[in-house]
């Protein structure tokens, strides 16, 4: 096992299909070919003879821009268990950076030795950490694989090889067994990190969170969130119940079968977490598995103190069927998006015999011309939250799916009037497909950047940073509700962040990720740009990053000393595909839009380059 962790690539092979004449990859790795880690299997497109100068670049273009997308996604499978000290390629360590460690999680394996490919979506979670030293002004960088129970059976820990053999809701297994496979539920514990009460997590969308050993980054194994000795008694959680008896019969049905055959948790926890950082709180949401497949929705909250003490629970059950990946709260609400959903029943049945991904079993619900928005009462004994029926929804006069919450916060006028405003990323129905996230074809493993990249006249539909407004009177009784777009920036962008002191309250700037859109043959996504927001004049500043380099999620660092809302730093991820390198880097947050916004630049090894990630959290030392 010791021998697996060491930091080292194993001799693997880039597997592709047979191209077209004339059209290979270009060269992204200056190592030998043996050392390029796995990708997904992938084809550059076939193109027309052309003759034109123009016509020449385009064409030279959109192969380049097919295999940079391609090379985001490129496993990794070496770890390293012993801090790696990054090289300063650029700038300084910054005179007042706080000491901390910023870490990133995302999946870091898509490709077996056995010929299967997953969805990104469904990857091993593979965990990088940025460790800030002010006092030695350096950074160091560790990675390694999260040795979930899926992790565990799908790698030989002696050789290194990979076979997978649980399918994902998102993925079919092409090398592996197919038909009857009910390996579904496979927590890779991809797609959040959280530090909390002295203790690290790795979140997925499903299932319990795995506790991790800082700072070795082992894994310690599931944690379980609730039911433990710190659990309060049972007349201080709250409950509330809105469903006919025949869904709580078919619930009880479906209960043990999901658990039992297809190994799903009864509570399958969300992977994004709120932090009150006024009460000092940690907020955590999860839903009911067999949720699913009936048409309503049970959610339950947690809050935990600064001791990972359970201060109080509540579970609503909504009679409608929702899907929630993002959520938000304010002083006194939990507020949920209404993405509606409906089953489906043939590719449920495609799924279930192993012929099409889990997530097949479900579809989209573009009924409504509106949004649904459900206000829940934090405080449910509070005078306004008694005086209103929660059941019934603020209804958005658009109709929006939404993917990330930024931030949230209401205010009450001196006549007991209550505005509440969110701030998020929101995409049409009519773009968004579970089976086709990132391009990914389930149906021959590989990815297609045309999906996240749409002609033109359709990138209306991509997701968008957005602004709702919410006004209700003394009573809680609606008055008006209206959506707009959250600045003057209208390019596709997501991953809205904030200064997490302002997490709950009043807040005048958001950072996200957006397109430049001077890539003609990838406008919209990989993004390649972080946009800084002024939510109070509406305005918008941009740093970008070079040609064919990408970035992830930004995250913001607040100085110690400095009150101001910006006064801080924004980290960030390059990928620099075309040369196969990563860099971390710092920028001002005062200075995105003006000359001199990079602070420094750090590059991360060439062997231990990893594919794009998903959400990151920085812990203060």
């Amino acid at each position: 096992m010791q021998a697996a962790r060491a930091c080292q690539i194993l001799p693997t092979k880039l597997q592709t299909t047979a191209s077209p004449p004339k059209l290979a990859p270009p060269t992204y790795n200056p190592q030998p070919p043996n050392k390029i880690p796995l990708a997904l299997s992938i084809t550059a497109p076939p193109l027309e003879h052309t003759t034109t100068v123009q016509e020449k670049k385009t064409e030279d273009d959109t192969v380049a821009a097919f295999w940079d997308y391609q090379f985001l996604f490129v496993s990794q499978r070496a770890e390293t268990a012993e801090p790696v000290t990054l090289r300063l390629v650029d700038g300084a360590f910054p005179h007042d950076f706080p000491s901390g460690t910023y870490y990133l999680t995302g999946p870091g394996l898509f490709t077996d030795d056995h010929g299967s490919t997953v969805h990104p979506l469904d990857g091993h979670g593979y965990l990088r950490a940025f460790s800030f030293d002010a006092r030695r002004r350096r950074v160091e960088f560790m990675a390694r694989y999260i040795e979930t129970e899926a992790q565990a059976e799908e790698r030989n820990p002696l050789t290194g090889e990979w076979r997978f053999t649980h399918r994902g809701p998102f993925s079919v297994l092409k090398g592996g067994r197919m038909m009857g496979n009910t390996k579904v539920m496979k927590n890779v514990a991809n797609t959040s990190v959280l530090r909390w009460g002295g203790r690290l997590f790795c979140l997925w969308e499903g299932g319990d969170p795995y506790e991790i050993q800082a700072p070795t980054l082992d894994t310690l194994g599931r944690f379980n969130v609730v039911g433990g000795p710190n659990t309060p008694p049972e007349n201080n959680r709250g409950k509330r119940i809105f469903t006919a008896d025949f869904l709580d019969v078919a619930a009880q049905i479906l209960k043990p079968v999901l658990h039992g055959v297809f190994k799903m948790s009864p509570k399958r926890f969300l992977s994004h977490y709120k932090i009150d950082t006024e009460r000092n709180r940690l907020l955590i949401m999860s839903c009911n598995a067999e949720d699913m497949l009936l048409p309503r929705s049970n959610f339950t909250f947690y809050e935990f103190d600064g001791n990972f003490k359970l201060v109080q629970s509540q579970e609503f059950s909504i009679p409608d069927h929702l899907m929630i990946h993002d959520w938000a709260f304010t002083d006194s609400h939990y507020i949920l998006f209404g993405n509606r959903i409906k089953l489906d029943v043939a590719g449920s049945m495609a799924a279930v015999c192993g012929l099409s991904p889990m997530i097949s079993a479900l579809t989209l619900n573009p009924s409504n011309p509106t949004s649904p928005i459900y206000l829940l009462p934090r405080f449910p004994n509070s005078q306004p939250n008694r005086l209103r029926d929660w059941r019934i929804p603020i209804q958005a006069p658009s109709q929006m799916w939404v993917l990330h919450v930024g931030n949230a916060f209401e205010e009450r006028g001196e006549n007991g009037n209550l505005h509440i405003q969110i701030q998020a990323s929101g995409c049409s129905y009519r773009w968004f497909n579970f089976q086709k996230i990132f391009g990914y074809d389930w149906q021959t493993g590989k990815l297609d950047p045309s999906m996240m990249n749409p002609t033109e006249g359709q990138q209306k539909l991509l997701p968008r940073l957005v602004q709702v407004n919410i006004n209700m009177d003394k009573n809680g009784n609606y008055l008006k509700c209206d959506t707009s777009e959250l600045s003057d920036w209208d390019k596709p962008s997501d991953f809205p962040v904030i200064n997490q002191e302002f997490s709950g309250k009043k807040n005048r700037y958001v950072y996200a990720a957006t397109s430049s859109g001077r890539r003609q043959a990838l406008p919209h996504f990989p993004f390649d740009t972080v946009v800084k927001l002024n939510t109070i004049d509406r305005s918008s500043s941009t740093w970008s990053t070079g040609r064919r380099t990408f970035i992830g999620e930004p995250i913001f660092i607040a100085k110690g000393d400095d009150q101001n809302e910006d006064g801080g730093y924004v980290l960030v991820v390059e990928y620099a595909v075309s040369a196969h390198k990563c860099y971390l880097v710092v920028l001002d947050s005062t200075l995105i839009g003006k000359h001199n916004t990079i602070v420094a630049r750090f590059e991360v090894p060439t062997h231990l380059n990893f594919p794009i990630g998903f959400h990151g959290f920085w812990a203060p030392d």
